[in-house]
């Protein structure tokens, strides 16, 4: 039995490794206009930034590239920039594109062959934050995306293709990363990124790798609270596997994998059906059986939820599982019914007495199960967005059923229940309506309090038409005011074609994903991660100077921490301001 499975897995393994390889972009439909590009006969390459997502048939500003570029890094960090080419308008210029990258030299050391990475950066279909006139901002349906100035733009990092086709007067990124080793020496690493045409070399870029002699821990060991919200039932409707399946598990380690080294500590779990009304273009189903026997009694089967936490954390997420929800958008509870046979239904509201003789009884069998199974002290029991007063009504069912039971929310800030909340994410946009002094007290009784953004806030965001800079805006933002981390819904909530289009029949396009299918990076995850990492460089610091009582530097820290306060989010220019940040925290002592 064993053998029928893993040749099942490796099977399925190879048919997805097949089918990565067959993405074609969607066509631009825009046109390059040719008095742009006159003064380019011949296919040109040259160092560009990882802040910008060039246009596929736009003439890039040349002034701003570069002919060779140096990332600096502490050992431990991930860095990362972009090679810009661009074809001219001669017919010769179109031809397969490749690129190849050098050792990576200092000295008598040399960086390992998988810390340096490449890929191609492609381009996926957004939409806009309103429609030209203004209207049908942020939140709400979309049903009619011809309104929107719908455009192809940047995002997607590939790193199974190794050629690309350019036409005359286009442009194509190739993203180059490093993960410094963490004993890796300090000093400067010299290589270089050729680019081909065919068989004629386009280019031979210089990149420079200064390593810093400090070091970052690993990412499982950041402090930073990272809580991007998981679908795996989007993955199992995109890979066409059986739920729960080894075929199934075996699609999603990649992108699991890829989460957890960005310092993912929260598992999305979901304990009923549709907590969030079927929103998504795959909706979340229980992982959790509800079964109600013919004496009129409750039992519960967690298999499902079983293999779920058990194979995230075999991906290395560990740390927290937040259970969704008591409190669900719609008010709806099926189960299966014993005496009928069947699904059935149950509608009732926090301060029912059904609503609270069904709670009660699971989340006794739930806390036996979690505390049988050493789960009990990392689950909380989550809702998001919900009335303070269901709040309120669904906290004391959970401590009738036990009063142990961590709870956590993503929503509006309510000083009436912030005491009995473990893990509360308030909206960015009501920042500032936490007291410092709220924030420092749950700190000190090892609570946490994060921070989200979501389809509301046009700006910083992760959407695909955003500036990749905002992105890293919330690790400075978090170092800067004292949350413990960052929430985004979601992770990997696909839309219809996740690999073409980025839109949504509801919300700015990006708002349901931040990577995609085939353990493909995405730009603006990677200016996420940069940020995280900054924020643990001035974690350490200020560890670091208040042990060595150096005020002089602390006082250069909190200066430049300043510069990130909740009025920066207003900022019209997010690359400077993330560029200096990160030059001055590279630069402390």
């Amino acid at each position: 039995m064993k053998k029928t499975l893993l040749l099942a897995a490796l099977i399925g393994t190879a048919c997805l490794a097949h089918a990565q390889d067959t993405f074609t972009e969607t066509p631009d439909h825009k046109t390059p206009i040719a008095e742009e590009w006159k003064g380019v006969k011949n296919m040109r390459a040259a160092w560009g930034t990882s802040d910008v997502r060039y246009d596929w048939h736009a003439m890039p500003d040349t002034k701003a590239l570069k002919r060779s570029e140096t990332l600096t890094a502490w050992r431990g960090e991930r860095v990362s920039t972009q090679a810009l080419i661009y074809s001219g308008v001669a017919t010769d210029s179109v031809a397969p594109v490749s690129f190849q990258l050098s050792t990576f030299k200092n000295g008598r050391y040399t960086l390992p062959a998988e810390a340096v990475k490449a890929a191609f950066v492609r381009y996926v279909k957004t939409d806009a934050w309103s429609t030209p006139d203004g209207r049908g901002a942020g939140c709400g349906h979309r049903p009619d995306h011809t309104i929107y100035d719908s455009a192809m733009v940047a995002d997607m990092i590939d790193p199974h293709a190794e050629t690309i086709a350019m036409d005359a007067m286009s442009t194509r990124s190739v993203w180059v990363s490093c993960q410094v080793p963490a004993d890796a020496a300090p000093g400067t690493y010299s290589g270089q990124l050729t680019i081909k045409a065919g068989k004629r070399t386009v280019a031979k870029l210089p990149l420079n790798i200064k390593v810093i002699d400090r070091t970052l821990p690993a990412p499982k060991d950041w402090a930073f609270h990272l809580d991007l919200w998981q679908n795996p039932f989007a993955e199992a409707r995109y890979y066409n596997t059986p739920l729960w399946s080894d075929a199934h598990l075996a699609a999603m380690r990649p992108s699991m994998e890829m989460l957890a080294a960005a310092g993912q500590k929260v598992i999305t779990a979901s304990i009923m059906h549709k907590p969030w009304n079927g929103q998504t273009e795959d909706h979340f189903d229980s992982m959790v059986t509800w079964v109600k026997n013919l004496d009129g009694s409750w039992s519960f089967g967690f298999d499902v939820f079983d293999r779920w936490i058990e194979f995230m954390m075999s991906c290395g997420i560990d740390q927290q599982i937040n259970c969704f929800s008591m409190i669900p958008w719609a008010l709806s509870f099926p189960y299966y019914d014993v005496a009928t046979n069947r699904m059935q239904v149950l509608r009732a509201a926090p301060g029912d007495a059904a609503y609270e003789d069904m709670w009660v009884a699971m989340l006794k069998a739930f806390s036996k199960h979690l505390r049988a199974k050493g789960w009990f002290a990392i689950t909380t029991i989550a809702m998001d967005e919900r009335p303070m007063q269901a709040m309120q009504r669904a906290m004391a069912v959970i401590r009738k059923a036990d009063p142990e039971f961590k709870v956590s929310l993503a929503g509006n800030y309510h000083l009436e229940i912030e005491a009995g909340l473990y893990d509360y994410c308030i909206a960015l946009d009501q920042g500032e309506l936490l007291p410092r002094e709220v924030m420092e007290r749950r700190k000190a009784e090892g609570k946490k309090t994060t921070v989200y953004t979501c389809c509301s806030t046009h700006r910083p965001n992760t959407f695909t038409f955003s500036v990749p800079a905002e992105g890293a805006w919330y690790g400075f933002y978090v170092a800067y005011s004292g949350y413990d981390g960052y929430l985004r819904w979601a992770y990997n909530s696909w839309t219809k074609h996740p690999l073409h289009d980025t839109r949504f029949r509801s919300w700015p396009a990006g708002d349901t994903y931040m990577v995609y299918p085939y353990g493909r990076s995405s730009v603006r995850f990677e200016k996420l991660i940069e940020g995280i990492q900054a924020h643990e460089k001035v974690r350490i610091l200020r560890e670091e100077y208040e042990a060595t009582g150096n005020t002089a530097a602390q006082a250069k820290l909190d200066e430049l921490m300043n510069s990130f306060n909740f009025d920066s989010q207003h900022t019209e220019d997010f690359p400077t301001l993330i560029s200096e940040g990160q030059q001055r925290i590279n630069a402390l002592k």
